[in-house]
C-alpha cells in the first residue's frame, strides 16, 4: 500500500493588511463597547482606503460619541504603524456610520430569561481540528502565522529597519502520510521603504524564515521574496481594506470548511463568532483527547431561537471508538450549544477580541481570563472517558 504525498498551501497576513486594519478596528471599537456594557450588541464593519475610512454597523446597549471613536480608530493605526505611507493616523478623514440595532433583530436576541437567548442570525459555522501541530492546527496555516508574527514583533523591537506593515506569507508544505515533513514553496511579500534594496530585504527576512520552521524542513524550498521586487506603497494607499474579507486567513487556511461568516466587530450573540469559537473548543478537545486525530463540527442556527438546528461531527475515520453518529448524541446531551451557554462557558461577554483580530483565531496559548478561552484544552478528561 502506498503512502500518499501531496503539497497543501495556506497564506496568512500581516496585522497591516488593509482588511485586517479594518477587522482590528471593528474588533477595538467592540472591545470599547463590551468594556462599557457586556450586553452590548454590534456588529461593526470598516472600510479603508486611500485617506478615508468608514465605519458602519448597528449597535445596541452602547452610544458610541464620534470623538471617542476617532480617537479609538486612529490609536489602532498608529499602533499598526500608519504614519506616512499613504494612510496617515494624524489625518485620516474618519466617516461614522453606526446605527442602532434593528428592533426586529433586538426581539429575537433578548428574551426575559438569558438562558433562552435566540441566535443574533441564521448560518452554519464550522469547527476543525487536527494533530498536525501542538496547537492542533492545520500546518500551512499555523507556520504562516507565526512567520508574519516574528517578521511584526521584530519589526516593532527594532530588530530590523525599512519593513512596513504591510504584508503576506503562503506557505505551500509537502505531506507524507498526512504529516507535514518540509517546506515545498514560500512567498512572503513585505512592505518596504525605498531605501532597502531586494538583496537587503531577502537578507533581512532569512533569518526570520529559517526561525520559524523546523530544522530540516527548508532543504530545497522555493523561496520567493517579493516576486515583483517592489512592495514600497501598501495598506489602505494601495488596496481597499474591509472587515471580514481575511475570513479564510481567520480559520483553517483552506484546510477545513468556512460556514461564511465573518468574526471581527461582533458581540457573542452573533453566531457567526461565538458558536465557531465553541465549535473549534469540542473539535479541539475530542482530539486533544485522543478520541480522533483530526475533527470537524459543523453548527447551524436560526435567527432568534437559542438551540442549533443541527450538530454534525466528522472524525474524518481517524477514530474507530465511538461512530461519529453516537458522538454526536453524546455532544447534544452534554454540551450547551446555546448562545448563552457558549457566551458563559468561554467568558465572551468581555473585552477580548482586538488581540483575535490579526494572525488568526485560532492555534494561541489559551488565556481564560485574557483571551482565547475556546482554545483551552480542559475537556479532555470529559472526552477520554469515550475512549
Amino acid at each position: 500500500m502506498s503512502i500518499e504525498s501531496y503539497v497543501f498551501t495556506s497564506e496568512s497576513v500581516a496585522e497591516g493588511h488593509p482588511d485586517k486594519l479594518c477587522d482590528r478596528i471593528s474588533d477595538a471599537l467592540a472591545d470599547a463597547a463590551l468594556h462599557q456594557n457586556p450586553q452590548s450588541r454590534l456588529g461593526i464593519e470598516c472600510m479603508a482606503t486611500k485617506d478615508h475610512l468608514f465605519i458602519a454597523g448597528e449597535i445596541a446597549g452602547y452610544d458610541f460619541k464620534n470623538e471617542e471613536i476617532e480617537k479609538i480608530a486612529r490609536q489602532v493605526i498608529k499602533e499598526i504603524g500608519y504614519e506616512t505611507l499613504g494612510f496617515d493616523w494624524r489625518t485620516v478623514n474618519i466617516h461614522n456610520h453606526l446605527q442602532q440595532q434593528s428592533a426586529d433583530i433586538a426581539r429575537g436576541i433578548d428574551q426575559h430569561s438569558p438562558h433562552l437567548q435566540g441566535a443574533g442570525d441564521q448560518g452554519i459555522m464550522f469547527g476543525y481540528a487536527c494533530a498536525e501541530t501542538d496547537s492542533y492546527m492545520p500546518a500551512p496555516i499555523y507556520y504562516a502565522h507565526r512567520l508574519l508574527k516574528n517578521i511584526t514583533t521584530a519589526k516593532k523591537a527594532g530588530e530590523i529597519w525599512g519593513v512596513g506593515p504591510d504584508g503576506k506569507a503562503q506557505v505551500s508544505l509537502s505531506y507524507l502520510g498526512n504529516q507535514p515533513i518540509k517546506v515545498d514553496t514560500l512567498i512572503l511579500s513585505i512592505q518596504h521603504s525605498e531605501d532597502l534594496t531586494p538583496e537587503q530585504l531577502y537578507e533581512m527576512m532569512l533569518p526570520y524564515i529559517h526561525k520559524t520552521f523546523p530544522d530540516g524542513w527548508l532543504s530545497n524550498t522555493i523561496i520567493h521574496i517579493n516576486p515583483t521586487g517592489r512592495f514600497v506603497i501598501g495598506g489602505p494607499g494601495a488596496d481597499c481594506g474591509l472587515t471580514g474579507r481575511k475570513v479564510i486567513v481567520d480559520t483553517y487556511g483552506g484546510a477545513a470548511p468556512h460556514g461564511g461568516g465573518a468574526f471581527s466587530g461582533k458581540d457573542p450573540s452573533k453566531v457567526d463568532r461565538s458558536a465557531s469559537y465553541m465549535a473549534r473548543y469540542i473539535a479541539k478537545n475530542i482530539v486533544a483527547a485522543g478520541v480522533a486525530s483530526k475533527c470537524t463540527l459543523q453548527l447551524s442556527y436560526s435567527i432568534g431561537l437559542s438551540q442549533p438546528m443541527s450538530i454534525f461531527v466528522n472524525t474524518h475515520g481517524t477514530q474507530s471508538i465511538l461512530p461519529d453518529s453516537e458522538l454526536m448524541k453524546y455532544l447534544s446531551r452534554e454540551i450547551d450549544f446555546s448562545p448563552w451557554g457558549i457566551t458563559k462557558s468561554l467568558k465572551l461577554e468581555r473585552p477580548i477580541y482586538e488581540r483575535t483580530s490579526s494572525y488568526g483565531h485560532f492555534g494561541w496559548p489559551a488565556d481564560r481570563e485574557g483571551g482565547y478561552s475556546w482554545e483551552s484544552t480542559d475537556l479532555i478528561n470529559k472526552f477520554a472517558k469515550l475512549l
